[in-house]
């Protein structure tokens, strides 16, 4: 019997050991799941509303199983609490409140018991495994990771990287790649999330990120530091940008990422499925950025709008087709490498769109300041554009223009004044016409002329604002990328009040002031 013990004994340890190796996780969370299960058998045998206890010697496979009681006056749960008299028979000193440990013998596991019993050892050692390779795989994200494709389901790869599995969705393969099960694989790891069925690796092959780390592994001064790429674009199997800078003025980036005779980006293109990669030297300063992005195009002029995130290049008339590419992708790549807009436009389109404008703002000025054509035209060609820039200029700014004095600049600061208030007076008359609510108009940074924008949304409450989103509210509008004849091209797409160049700390500000009253009323 003694040597069956034993027999079993080891038996234990060795499972544990061989289980702990193959799935390489802790042998102590095997024990750990050998004693569960050996408690819920024992639980089933003796009863499920005792507190019992199991513990496995990890090294001699020795097992000690429990039942643990507290010592109170008055025993109400006879499975976990004992009185004074039957505790000293467990233990000769105890007291009212003690723990006593109550041995129990060994059972046999019978054949429901085994079987639950391998259950939870299962259980716990998947979920030890799942955990293993969320903690592994959790801190290579963005590193490039080589598996075997095991199936192709409904598109999305699934690839088996040795001691797990990743996918490559549909949305992350190059397209009209042809890929079979068996194939080696390249991929970069994307994102690992926990999830029910366990840790979900999703990598990609479409990522610009993909690319850049192609890129480390074939050019050695990407690798050690001295060349950094600073911007990297890509329509996945057609065309990509990347934007790269040396830290050493004796290495040319460009130079360096080309390789002899195009050897190293070439490594990098086969791999990409034929994809063609424009190196681009990259630059602090923007306009510059923006000329080398759009290349092979030549540029006559960039004008860049801080506040609308957006960037008006200007071409020659037989560059507008290089310049936007085909389908729009040479623009759209240059946009995504500088991260704004862009908008092209012939020499003939910018100098009839500066035309228009200049005509627009003078018969603003024209009829809002009561002044002539010549005067009007006069403040448009110094450069001023808005009512506000006349009323708050500096005097002596405005009596520098030649032609101008003191008295002219100030009576020309005093229509202006007179004029925005007459706009922020038909502009409370037409918001609170539209039902908008006067405490809206005490909220920070909104005027009655956003007042009025916001009522025609149906917006004409505190409540109707303080459940709008920041972005619902001042999200910027996104700018069409194709070249463009009118502004009613654009893609008007941005928050109610995205036409006022709001920032996104003010909307949050403007949102908090709506929502103000429910904590007061919480209050």
């Amino acid at each position: 019997m003694a040597n069956a013990i034993s027999a079993n004994r080891a038996e234990l340890i060795a499972i544990a050991n061989s289980v702990a190796s193959e799935k390489m996780i802790d042998k102590a969370i095997v024990i750990e799941a050998m004693e569960d299960a050996i408690q819920r058998a024992a639980r089933a045998r003796y009863g499920a509303e005792n507190d019992i206890r199991a513990k496995l010697d990890p090294d001699s496979g020795d097992l000690r199983l429990w039942r643990v009681v507290e010592v109170v006056d008055t025993v109400e749960d006879y499975f976990k609490q004992v009185d004074l008299k039957q505790a000293a028979k467990l233990k000769k000193d105890a007291i009212v409140g003690d723990f006593i440990v109550d041995p129990l013998p060994a059972i046999d596991l019978g054949r429901i018991d085994a079987q639950s019993a391998k259950q939870v050892i299962f259980q716990k050692v998947r979920d030890a495994e799942r955990e293993r390779q969320h903690e592994e795989y959790k801190d290579r994200v963005g590193e490039i990771i080589t598996g075997v494709v095991k199936s192709v389901e409904f598109g999305h790869v699934v690839v088996n990287l040795g001691r797990a599995e990743g996918v490559i969705r549909r949305d992350q393969q190059i397209p009209r790649e042809v890929v079979r099960v068996g194939d080696r694989i390249r991929s970069v790891v994307l994102n690992v999330r926990r999830e029910n069925r366990g840790p979900q690796i999703f990598l990609s092959r479409a990522h610009p990120e993909f690319m850049k780390k192609l890129f480390a592994q074939e050019v050695p001064e990407i690798y050690d530091g001295v060349i950094t790429i600073m911007a990297a674009a890509r329509d996945p199997g057609s065309r990509a940008k990347i934007g790269v800078i040396s830290r050493d003025s004796s290495i040319d980036p460009v130079g360096a990422c080309v390789g002899m005779k195009g050897s190293r980006v070439q490594a990098v293109v086969q791999e990409m499925q034929g994809e063609k990669i424009d190196i681009i030297p990259w630059s602090e300063d923007t306009a510059t950025f923006v000329v080398n992005a759009l290349q092979p195009a030549q540029v006559a002029r960039v004008v860049i709008d801080e506040e609308e995130e957006r960037i008006e290049v200007v071409v020659p008339d037989d560059q507008l087709s290089l310049a936007i590419g085909r389908r729009g992708q040479n623009v759209r790549l240059a946009s995504q490498l500088t991260g704004k807009a862009i908008d092209i436009m012939t020499e003939a389109d910018a100098s009839e769109k500066r035309q228009k404008e200049f005509v627009a703002r003078s018969e603003m000025f024209q009829n809002e300041l009561d002044v002539d054509e010549t005067l009007s035209q006069l403040l448009v060609a110094e450069g001023f554009g808005e009512l506000e820039e006349v009323a708050y200029v500096s005097i002596d700014e405005l009596a520098s223009i030649e032609g101008f004095d003191d008295d002219l600049a100030g009576e020309l600061q005093n229509r202006a004044q007179e004029a925005l208030e007459r706009r922020e007076a038909a502009a409370r008359e037409e918001r609170q016409n539209l039902g908008v609510e006067d405490a809206l108009a005490e909220i920070p940074h909104l005027t009655e002329a956003m007042l009025v924008t916001l009522g025609k949304a149906g917006v004409k409450t505190l409540d109707d604002l303080a459940d709008l989103a920041t972005d619902e509210l001042v999200q910027k509008k996104r700018i069409d990328q194709r070249r463009r004849k009118s502004d009613n091209n654009s893609d008007d797409k941005g928050g109610i009040l995205a036409a006022y160049g709001l920032s996104d700390e003010q909307g949050n500000e403007i949102i908090m002031a709506a929502r103000a009253h429910w904590f007061e009323e919480e209050a």
